[in-house]
């Protein structure tokens, strides 16, 4: 029921920022939770943050915590993910995804939750 594409990933120096933003189609963007996962090398995908479909209410990983910011332009059917003093570890692959389960209100950090995804945008984080 949406498409979902991520950009504005690349290569960033450590403690540098960068935006990534995610694009969605259909017109019922706010019925839809919406999350950040990112998939670094060697590791599990893993939760990094989300949005509720009413920006309500947002989630963090505890790594990303303070740094990182999730938002949502419902106008636009966009999301967006803030990163801020970037590290090393963030590296990996940012994918954006959604879920339309109780997504308007709720805000989950679990994958299985997750209905459609993005195909992953790529961010470098250079020492």
């Amino acid at each position: 029921q949406v498409q979902l594409v991520e950009s504005g990933g690349g290569l960033v120096q450590a403690g540098g920022s960068l935006r990534l933003s995610c694009a969605a189609s259909g017109r019922t963007f706010s019925r839809y939770a919406m999350a950040w996962f990112r998939q670094a090398p060697g590791k599990e995908r893993e939760f990094i943050a989300g949005i509720n479909g009413i920006a309500s209410s947002t989630y963090y990983a505890d790594s990303v915590k303070g740094r990182f910011t999730i938002s949502r332009d419902n106008g636009k059917n966009t999301v967006s993910l803030q990163m801020n003093s970037l590290k090393a570890e963030d590296m990996g692959v940012y994918y954006c995804a959604a879920t339309e389960g109780s997504g308007r209100l709720r805000v989950s950090k679990y994958e299985y939750d997750y209905d459609y995804w993005g195909q992953g945008t790529q961010v470098t984080v250079s020492s």
